[in-house]
């Protein structure tokens, strides 16, 4: 391989060292999964997004420090706006993932928006360890495709969580997802992402989550369009919409640095 261009994006904030950071790679050719798992690990953000160019679309793979991860909304808003921000794409972007064919379009304000498959959570029991792991009781637990969703009282328990990642980590799911409504008249819900399962004690801002946040909040709430802050350390809104079995999400995004990596 020749040397390729990389990126660091903060997503989901109109503003640098906020949001989440992703790195982006633009790939040449394909690569191995163990390369790109081993330049993820360098990197050392909650993903690296591998980019290829594919006919009239792209590829696109996610990788945490240390696994595969087979949806991520951070790290494809990141993608997307490397590819507007260098010129390569102008309108609709097509993305073929794990997680079937992900479309992006951007607005004259930079405002990015992911047409993301819905992951609505059902109710289920509290897993072995969940509420001392959390140190909270639920309001409601329920279970999505990856990840636990575990509504709680407030937005400051949400907020003043500190987790037991330990255990957190010997629960079979992705992360787990807190979250509360929001009595701000700019923000619905507001949450947290905790992901020790796969590298990611905490997830500043987490588009997927809201793969299921959205379709439980528009459930509870009554409304199809809904915006989400997640109180991590940096913080970030997420903007989301509901279609049917799909979820909207807008967010903007901020290039911090790029450069070449040489391999």
């Amino acid at each position: 391989m020749h040397n390729m261009r990389i990126f660091t994006v903060d997503s989901f904030t109109d503003r640098p060292f906020k949001g989440n950071p992703a790195a982006v790679c633009l790939l040449e050719a394909p690569a191995t999964a163990s390369w790109m798992q081993e330049v993820a690990a360098e990197m050392r953000h909650s993903e690296t997004a591998f980019v290829l160019r594919e006919g009239s679309g792209y590829s696109l793979r996610w990788f945490t420090p240390e696994v595969e991860v087979a949806l991520c909304g951070h790290a494809t808003l990141a993608a997307a706006h490397v590819l507007y921000s260098i010129g390569e794409e102008s309108g609709r972007i097509e993305f073929s993932t794990q997680s079937g064919i992900l479309s992006v379009e951007g607005d004259s304000s930079g405002l990015i928006t992911m047409d993301f498959p819905a992951k609505p959570p059902s109710e289920c029991v509290a897993p072995v360890g969940l509420v001392e792991a959390l140190g909270v009781e639920p309001v409601w637990v329920g279970n999505s495709e990856f990840d636990l969703l575990v509504e709680v009282k407030s937005p400051d328990i949400v907020l003043e969580l500190a987790p037991d990642f330990g255990v957190l980590a010997s629960l079979e799911v992705r992360g787990v997802i807190v979250t509360a409504v929001s009595p701000d008249s700019d923000v619905d819900f507001v949450s947290r992402f905790f992901a020790p399962r796969v590298g990611i004690d905490e997830d500043p801002v987490t588009g997927s989550a809201h793969c299921v946040l959205a379709p439980y909040w528009s459930g509870r709430l009554g409304v199809h369009a809904l915006t989400g802050r997640q109180l991590s350390a940096r913080g970030g809104v997420v903007r989301t919409t509901l279609r049917d079995e799909r979820v909207l999400l807008a967010g903007h995004a901020v290039t911090v640095w790029s450069g070449e990596l040489h391999v």
